[in-house]
């Protein structure tokens, strides 16, 4: 049987990708629920109730890049806390440790400093308290002022409120575990990485703990 050139060399693709993978152990804070939980006013059938992994397959070298790394925000006077603290490594849920952001849509955006391609986003926007938070939207993009080559990545704004079409994801509630977000295979190397987000179901804060992205660092 003749095989087309083309699907060999897609076969080759998708072999090596398998074979370069392994499993990457996520590291988790512990628990830190304090108080009487507020409800949660959001249709059951609009929230994921799937667990969050504890590994994922990623290629074999991959690391957190953004760790250390600049960000910025549509937000130039933060109510909360530093921007730094979104990549210093340290996701503790207790006070003093997140950003926090005025109300309204809002975004922060992290500089890679280089094109990296990564495999999966961990985000923790808060777990003091089980909470969702509204149109939860991250974009990926070259281009700093996101204007050209912007790429969704995740979008639960089932509303378009947001201003970026109907998302598909669901919402989720926020512990302890954060959300982590696959990323396709074919996502090209970006540099700098944005999330939205507008309130949340206790409140009109936009907060942020923590964010990491997985990938391979450039020689």
């Amino acid at each position: 049987m003749n095989v087309p050139a083309t699907q060999i060399a897609l076969f080759s693709a998708l072999f090596a990708a398998t074979a370069l993978a392994e499993p990457f152990p996520l590291s988790f804070p512990p628990p830190a629920l304090v108080g009487t939980p507020q409800p949660i006013k959001i249709d059951p059938e609009k929230i994921d109730k799937s667990s969050s992994p504890t590994t994922i397959d990623v290629p074999a070298g991959t690391q957190n890049l953004a760790l250390g790394k600049a960000v910025s925000a549509s937000d130039d006077l933060i109510v909360v806390g530093e921007l730094d603290y979104i990549t210093d490594g340290d996701k503790d849920g207790d006070e003093g440790y997140e950003v926090e952001l005025a109300p309204g849509l809002q975004w922060v955006q992290i500089d890679l400093q280089q094109s990296a391609k990564i495999s999966a986003v961990a985000l923790w926007h808060y777990h003091r308290q089980k909470r969702v938070y509204h149109d939860v939207v991250i974009q990926a993009s070259n281009d700093p002022d996101f204007k050209t080559a912007v790429y969704t990545l995740f979008n639960n704004d089932f509303d378009n409120s947001a201003g970026f079409g109907h998302g598909n994801d669901k919402v989720y509630i926020e512990t302890h575990l954060g959300k982590i977000i696959t990323l396709p295979n074919d996502i090209p190397a970006m540099r700098y990485w944005r999330f939205y987000s507008n309130g949340n179901s206790s409140d009109s804060g936009n907060h942020y703990i923590e964010i990491e992205l997985y990938g391979i660092p450039k020689p």
